[in-house]
């Protein structure tokens, strides 16, 4: 290590290629190979298995499909969890592997096992199995207008191809709109009329609409192919097939005896967008596609196609993600800006400019070095990156600040120039080296948390440990190369310009107020160094008592404002879809009257654009027409005109709009970050009714919580079913409940006769009843069903219905039924440990009555255990750690803990600083923490190491600690002072999406002030008492007559 120190010391051209390599390489990553998002891309490993089964009740569902699958693949090796959701017309099934285990092998593994599945039910689709893929939303372009929706789908169609066609633009999906569909149908009227049955119809259909290859002929001009082309693809197509021909000639065709509607699917979808019938076009970003460009690209194509749209046609962009990534990346950038500003007039004032600008230079050099990292950990530019580098900002010039001061303190001593950057920069390099170490151990168990998060903040270490390196590396070889170009000042301050005579004045001042306070203050100390260890003893018995006696509360994820405010209404299944239509219009009226409200002077609303749904909007599911859901888009803090903010509006939307009659559920949001509900307790059992039972005790005991809110449970009650019965007539006649079954399902729901490709869109071709023929049950009872010798009885003759209720979903894991109890809280009032005490009390007394039926406690509650867990291990891990290189430069077993001895009082006051900012703690607070206790002991580390080299004679261990205090004063100061002006700008920032990250910065800012106090008086106090134990044990007379 020394000799490449010197080496690089005497070959600036080296140096200096070295840094351009790094500036160079770094920023062709920033430039080429990073892409650009809000928040990193978490994807869990996890396979899907989705199998539609159009119409089909959620136990049918899980009975003929979801357990079907769940019993194939069960004992695959590499399954973690498995999870399955039965709705109306569809089961998805979801295998979430375990970590190290290829997901496409696995794949492989599961396709064969569900091929092999021979038992579906026949009406049942083809499975499809895929590995889960998480979409990178990046805009959402909006076609809205007056037009019918035929209208607007045929434009939005258009749209969309265009933006497809744009070089920028790879991933665009039209969302929330209804597949096409060709319908046929055939009144009973004339079934009866012509003796034809659905079956005879869907055949027909069949047969007349199909291309075909017929082979080919070998002629002697060469081999020709023949084939039919008749497959239907339009209305008017099929209206040609002819169904009957009579022995006379005559045809009759599909027109004469149907009525064919070229549209939708029946189930309905309503969006509106600021109050008109729209459809959303998704942009997606894919691989390292910048989120920036692409939206600047959509932008651009918006406001030129919305020039040339028809009448009454618009185009808007609606959540444009680009906006919050160039905002962020701005006042992340303006942070790191002016917290390098403040660190280089710190360094500035007390050193000189000259040693101050170089010392800076580490700053862009460490930077850049960790962009060029970037890529090979597939880490993304986003809020938690970005703010990595802000929280490393004030850190990673520490190592070159003790490396440039003591070079600085070489060149006061008028040393030679090049013996003074060598010798400066080897004296320091093992504690500067195992500082860094220090600091890199603590970063590293932010990598190993637990939990839905723990993508997100495993950035953080990816970013700050290879920043610190490169950090090291440019102040061990790039850094001396630069100083030693140093000049000396001139003595007579005449000869002195007007700043370096007020610099070297502050400068000085700061020396001379450690020569004639500190150090003789010092002094003291150690004179009475165990009544100085009694009061930092004590003074940290009162902090802990304040944390612990409610001073300080703790929550686990902040409540953060998010810039979308959202409301959920979930009706009574089966409920019209006109009904929950006319909620959803009104919740949107009462957003448009916000709207209208918070205005300013100017005109501007807080409020910017307003958007709607209704019923289902895309999946593999049948209607959801009992469900909506209303958006409304808030103006960013940084330029919002009006001082409200998102839970206010949303406060206020909640009165105006009231209860709602039936509602099964009305929630709110207007926050980000959320994983899970605060309270999420997962029942599990095979018994729906004691599932159902312990549910609403649950919910009961729940509602006496004054500040638990928006209490809801998975178990939704469904449809009202009626459940087929034969009649003993049935038997007689031979038909058999598989005959009746689907003679009514062709004629209610439909005969899918084929399925053709028009264009981009999957197109169903079904066969049924007109809509006023399935109106009502009367339409049933009446229904002729056909028996196997042609005769015709009406339904009622041969079958009976039996009234019953399935529930609306069904969500199994682990081959167990389960029911999630889900609740909001205020998270600023209530005390959610104390309620969480009471629900455990609770399920212990009615579980037993309930046989079979078990809990867990799911949401912020798991996720909240896991953290805990993974950050008491990283603790007590980082700590050996420390420890160990602690005691490697020292070499010794007793001195680390001298060292370590200011984490604690570091942690009391990253405390201190949530009281002064008037903030909780918070996850985020504690891994602050975490990080803080690798940085505080730097200073110390430093310290210990220059006291170890200075005192050879323990005659004079008081002269020599209190002259190492004052000699390390003015870089433990530096180190302290820049740390923390790194940080302040983000401690302010009142962007959205920074202030969850916060509180980390704020442990870390003040954690580390604190402990700098504590470093320069109590650490020489404890190597003193160490030294007195040491004496004691070889029966020495105590050092301190040395005062004497």
């Amino acid at each position: 290590m020394h000799g490449l120190i010197a080496w690089f010391a005497r070959n600036a051209v080296a140096a200096n290629l070295l840094m351009l390599t790094i500036l160079g390489l770094g920023g062709f990553a920033v430039a080429k190979l990073i892409p650009l998002e809000v928040f990193p891309s978490i994807e869990r490993d996890a396979i899907n298995i989705a199998v539609g089964y159009a119409s089909a009740s959620p136990e049918e569902i899980e009975e003929g499909i979801s357990i079907l699958i769940e019993e194939a693949i069960f004992d695959l090796e590499g399954i973690e969890k498995i999870t399955s959701k039965s709705f109306e017309g569809a089961g998805v099934v979801t295998a979430e592997l375990e970590d190290g285990y290829d997901k496409r092998d696995l794949l492989n593994d599961i396709k064969s096992r569900v091929d092999a599945i021979n038992d579906f039910p026949a009406d049942a689709d083809r499975p499809s199995i895929a590995i889960s893929e998480y979409k990178r939303e990046v805009i959402s372009v909006v076609v809205s207008g007056r037009q019918s929706e035929k209208e607007l789908r045929v434009v939005a169609e258009q749209v969309r191809d265009e933006l497809n066609s744009l070089p920028e633009v790879t991933q665009v999906f039209l969302e929330s709109t209804r597949a096409y569909e060709i319908a046929i149908e055939v009144p009973e009227r004339i079934l009866r009329e012509y003796n034809l049955s659905m079956e005879d119809i869907a055949l027909a259909v069949k047969g007349g609409s199909l291309d075909l290859s017929a082979g080919s002929v070998r002629t002697a001009g060469g081999e020709v192919l023949i084939r039919t082309k008749g497959q239907a693809y339009q209305q008017e197509d099929f209206e040609k097939i002819a169904i009957l021909t009579r022995d006379d000639g005559t045809r009759l065709t599909l027109k004469e005896l149907a009525n064919i509607n070229d549209g939708f699917e029946e189930d309905p979808v309503k969006i509106r967008f600021n109050n008109q019938q729209g459809i959303l076009i998704e942009v997606y970003r894919i691989g390292n596609q910048s989120a920036i460009t692409i939206a600047n690209a959509v932008k651009e194509y918006v406001a030129e196609a919305d020039q040339r749209m028809p009448d009454g046609v618009s185009v808007g962009y609606w959540r444009d993600s680009s906006r919050i990534v160039k905002g962020r990346l701005n006042t992340l950038i303006n942070s790191a800006v002016q917290g390098g500003i403040l660190v280089l007039i710190l360094l500035a004032l007390f050193l000189r400019p000259a040693v101050a600008f170089w010392v800076c230079l580490g700053i862009p050099i460490s930077f850049m070095g960790g962009f060029l990292t970037m890529p090979f950990f597939d880490v993304s530019l986003n809020i938690f990156s970005l703010f990595a580098f802000i929280l490393v900002l004030g850190i990673v010039v520490d190592d070159a600040i003790v490396t440039g001061e003591n070079i600085y303190a070489h060149f006061q001593r008028h040393d030679n120039p090049m013996d003074a950057v060598i010798r400066g920069t080897q004296e320091v390099s093992v504690p500067v080296t195992f500082g860094v170490l220090t600091t890199i151990a603590a970063f590293i168990p932010l990598a190993l948390i637990e939990g839905r998060r723990s993508v997100l903040f495993g950035q953080i270490p990816l970013i700050v440990v290879p920043v610190l390196i490169f950090s090291l590396v440019e102040s061990k070889w790039i850094l001396p190369a630069h100083l030693r170009h140093l000049k000396m000042l001139p003595s007579d301050p005449a000869e002195q310009g007007r700043f370096t005579r007020i610099q070297q004045g502050i400068a000085n001042g700061l020396e001379n107020a450690i020569l004639k306070y500190y150090r003789p203050a010092l002094k003291q100390t150690l004179a009475h160094r165990y009544l100085t260890l009694s009061l930092f003893i004590g003074a940290g018995i009162i902090i802990i008592a304040l944390i612990t006696s409610g001073w300080t509360r703790f929550i686990f994820f902040p409540r953060v404002e998010s810039e979308t405010a959202r409301a959920y209404l979930t009706m009574p299944a089966g409920t019209a879809f006109e009904t929950t239509d006319q909620y959803i219009q009104r919740m949107s009226e009462a957003a448009q009257q916000l709207q209208d409200k918070y205005r300013d002077e100017n005109g501007k609303s807080a409020i910017k654009n307003i958007l709607s749904s209704t019923g289902h909007a895309g999946g593999t599911g049948s209607g959801n027409t009992n469900k909506g859901r209303v958006f409304f888009e808030v103006e960013s803090p940084e330029t919002r005109t009006l001082d409200i903010r998102s839970t206010q509006l949303v406060n206020e939307w909640r009165k105006m709009i009231g209860d709602i009659p039936g509602a099964e559920s009305l929630t709110y949001r207007a926050e980000i970050g959320r994983s899970g509900d605060p309270i999420d307790v997962q029942l599990s059992g095979q018994s729906f009714e004691h599932l159902r039972a312990v549910a609403d005790q649950l919910k009961r005991q729940l509602s006496q919580y004054p500040n638990v809110f928006d209490i809801g449970d998975s178990l939704s009650d469904g449809k009202q079913e009626l459940q087929i019965q034969l009649k003993p007539t049935a038997d007689l006649l031979g038909i058999t409940l598989s005959d009746i079954t689907q003679q009514v399902r062709r004629a209610f729901w439909g005969f899918e006769v084929q399925r053709i490709q028009r264009g981009r869109d999957d197109v169903k071709v079904m066969v049924r009843y007109p809509a006023s023929e399935r109106a009502s049950l009367n339409n049933l009872d009446t229904m002729l069903i056909r028996t196997s010798t042609g005769y015709e009885v009406p339904f009622d003759q041969v079958a009976a219905l039996e009234p019953s209720t399935s529930p609306a979903s069904i969500t199994r894991i682990d081959r167990a039924r389960t029911l999630n109890v889900t609740a909001d809280i205020n998270k600023e009032v209530a005390d959610i440990e104390a309620i969480k005490r009471d629900i455990h009390q609770f399920l212990a007394e009615a579980l037993p009555r309930y046989p079979g039926i078990s809990y867990t406690l799911e949401g912020e509650a798991r996720e909240q255990q896991e953290s805990f867990h993974s950050l008491w291990l990283g603790l007590l891990g980082l700590l050996f750690v420390i420890y160990a290189l602690l005691a490697i430069p020292f070499g010794s077993y007793l001195q680390p803990f001298i060292v370590m001895s200011v984490i604690p009082f570091g942690a009391m006051g990253a405390v201190i600083g949530h009281w002064i900012m008037g903030m909780d703690l918070t996850l985020l607070s504690l891994m602050g923490i975490l990080a803080l206790s690798g940085v505080v002991v730097n200073d110390s580390l430093v310290l210990v190491d220059y006291i170890n080299r200075h005192s050879k004679d323990t005659k004079e261990m008081i002269k020599a600690i209190s002259n190492a205090g004052a000699a390390r004063f003015r870089p433990v100061l530096l180190t302290s002072l820049t740390t923390f002006a790194g940080l302040m700008p983000l401690m302010f920032e009142k962007s959205t999406q920074a202030q969850f990250l916060i509180p980390m910065a704020v442990s870390l800012g003040f954690g580390i002030i604190f402990a700098t106090a504590i470093t320069l008086i109590l650490v020489p106090v404890n190597y003193m008492i160490l030294e007195d134990l040491k004496a004691l044990y070889r029966k020495k007379e105590p050092p301190n007559k040395a005062l004497k």
